[in-house]
């Protein structure tokens, strides 16, 4: 959960959202949000200056709830962290299009089914399946985010600080795919 405009994070790669979901409710999580449908569109600039930058630009639809999100660059730790700025919209149709108009144009879509699930305290667990993977995302301070993983039975080596873009680039180079969007495949 974002500390005021903050928000910091790490990444646990799971089995499957089964073993998400046990895992997260032997350590006394509940589901605060249920699972939901996520597209998410990522926009940048013909030369790429807000990925060179560490930067996002995004627009997320996540059932009914629509928002633009900027984040900026991370700084170097075990944990991601960054300033995020989001804002409800009314239209994630036109907000993209409002986007393109200013020159920014889709760089990259990515989908994901989300489960939002809070501890007794501060701090947010997200359960999120996604076509090249689960994840666990754990969001906090840095010593909340340290305490849950312990108790989830996960150590500082398993953490992941990357974007979803990046573990995609990653995935695709290690199944020789020619990259494209993080998105499921229809049926």
């Amino acid at each position: 959960m974002p500390h005021g405009n903050h928000e910091t994070e790490i990444k646990l790669a799971v089995e499957h959202a089964g073993a998400g979901r046990r895992v997260l409710r032997a350590a006394g999580f509940r589901v605060s949000r249920k699972r939901v449908f996520e597209s998410n569109i990522v926009f940048d600039n013909q030369a790429g200056a807000l990925r060179q930058g560490g930067l996002l630009l995004r627009v997320r639809q996540a059932g009914r709830v629509r928002s633009v999100t900027y984040k900026g660059p991370t700084t170097g730790s075990k944990h991601k962290s960054r300033e995020e700025l989001e804002i409800g919209i009314t239209d994630a149709r036109i907000m993209a299009l409002i986007f393109e108009r200013l020159g920014f144009h889709p760089a990259f879509r990515y989908d994901k089914y989300r489960t939002e699930f809070r501890p007794l305290g501060s701090g947010l667990a997200v359960l999120d399946e996604t076509p090249i993977g689960v994840f666990l995302e754990l969001e906090g301070s840095d010593s909340w985010i340290d305490r849950m993983a312990r108790k989830l039975n996960f150590s500082e080596q398993d953490y992941i600080t990357k974007s979803y873009a990046a573990l995609y680039l990653d995935w695709c180079r290690e199944k020789g795919i020619t990259p494209g969007d993080m998105v499921f495949q229809k049926p």
